[in-house]
């Protein structure tokens, strides 16, 4: 799994959008997260920093909201 994902804003993002990141759900959260963000996979550093920017943002709720949308496509 991702070093970022045990980030104690990550889980409480994840916990927020009430998404169970897994070992086998890891990989594919990583890449819509970075697509998302338009960062190249797997550059997890980059990810990180764009995550922490974007939730700092004043659209953080609405980057919360794209992020739940996106990933409830993947019916997790």
């Amino acid at each position: 799994m991702t070093k970022y994902f045990k980030n104690s804003r990550m889980i409480q993002l994840f916990s927020e959008l009430g998404i169970e990141v897994t070992k086998e759900n890891g990989d594919k959260v990583d890449e819509v997260i970075h697509d998302m963000l338009s960062v190249d996979y797997p550059n997890g550093a980059a990810a990180w920093k764009m995550v922490r920017k974007k939730l700092d943002s004043e659209d953080a709720e609405g980057v919360k909201q794209r992020l739940k949308a996106a990933l409830d496509r993947l019916d997790l």
